[in-house]
């Protein structure tokens, strides 16, 4: 089960260098001009969980493993891209395959780095971008509404139905809004909306990359994303791509320090890697034992049977029970043992719905 965040932008906003600094490889050219970044580059980054380690402790785990979030580094956009400028329809193509977008914006004045606009603007680059987005969902609506017209005049039901979820998110895109935030759509309509594949109902994040003085409270630029952030119900973090590219090359003490300096007691990688798991509306639970202590990704609303598939196959397909505690429970009755001694672990069935930081221990018969 892959979950994966877009990294967007328009070009020379510091994209590449927050990919390298996230993956701690030198796979992107973070270099001084658009489209340094033709083809995606994927790297998959270790979720920051402290409960991770404070269970393997507990549990004297040889081996600790993470769970991953992926993300993409995508070509930079500029106007035009949904008429294919630039490198417009392969950028649009790569964000399709996307579950969410990290939207890197430029919050920083520095006359050695060139803007394609000449002049730092986040708001109107978000804008930008999001407007090329909306573009491109008109045409794609467009299209498709053509053939689902002549389906429904033939009887098609289900033709009939897409087209009527499809006229209501085609005047929501006209009126210059993105799909994520149409409202009145049935409960089917809502499930069904994914499945469009529509560029501008993915969930966003905006990242506002700053200079090294402003990495611990932003400044007047990124208040301007907080703002447009809270509006849309949106997800908003600050990074100094460039803060973040030095702390990838020091070891762990050292990061510490480093960070200590800055005011800082987090990377903002942990900060943005942290807001792309909750933006994609993800939960963790864990499997702990003697040989590793290890960190899962499911979706939310995710089944017990479903989080043991996520381990194997067989797992769900013989899934039995769940025996489950939760991390507080496991932490304050000193691992397993304890909780089941003091009553604190349950059996779940198969309808029970996973919560975050649920240990798991499955029965599973094939």
């Amino acid at each position: 089960m892959g979950f994966n965040c877009g990294i967007v932008g328009l070009p020379n906003v510091g994209k590449s260098t927050l990919f390298n600094a996230l993956t701690q490889t030198a796979v992107a050219d973070a270099a001084n001009y658009p489209f340094c970044t033709i083809e995606p580059n994927t790297g998959r980054v270790p979720v920051p969980d402290r409960r991770l380690y404070a269970l393997a402790e507990l549990a004297n785990s040889k081996t600790i493993l993470p769970t991953y979030l992926e993300f993409v580094d995508i070509a930079g956009l500029v106007r035009g891209a949904s008429k294919g400028e630039g490198l417009g329809n392969q950028f649009l193509a790569n964000i399709r395959e996307v579950d969410a977008i990290a939207h890197v914006l430029r919050c920083f004045d520095d006359s050695e780095i060139t803007h394609v606009d000449d002049n730092v603007d986040p708001i109107r680059d978000a804008n930008t971008v999001e407007t090329e987005l909306m573009l491109a969902d008109i045409d794609s609506l467009e299209r498709r509404m053509t053939t689902l017209v002549k389906k429904s005049r033939g009887g098609d039901k289900e033709a009939e139905t897409d087209l009527t979820l499809m006229e209501k998110l085609f005047s929501h895109l006209s009126d210059g809004q993105p799909a994520r935030s149409t409202t009145g759509l049935t409960d089917e309509e809502i499930l069904r909306l994914p499945q469009l594949q529509l560029l501008t109902a993915k969930p966003v994040l905006y990242v506002c990359n700053v200079a090294e003085g402003d990495a611990a409270s932003g400044n007047a630029y990124c208040k301007l994303i907080a703002d447009k952030a809270a509006n849309e119900s949106a997800a908003f973090v600050i990074v100094s791509a460039a803060i973040e590219s030095e702390i990838a090359q020091l070891e762990d003490t050292d990061k510490i320090d480093f960070l200590s300096e800055l005011g800082l007691t987090e990377t903002g990688l942990a900060r943005l890697i942290r807001a792309g798991y909750s933006l994609l509306d993800l939960l963790t639970f864990f499997t702990v034992g003697p040989k590793e202590a290890r960190a899962w990704t499911v979706a939310n609303g995710a089944s017990a049977p479903q989080a043991a598939g996520v381990i194997h196959t067989d797992f769900q397909r013989g899934f039995i029970r769940a025996e489950t505690v939760t991390f507080d429970d496991y932490i304050s009755c000193k691992g397993e043992n304890g909780a089941r001694e003091a009553g604190r672990l349950r059996v779940e069935g198969s309808s029970y719905k996973v919560v975050d930081g649920d240990v798991f221990h499955f029965r599973f018969n094939v």
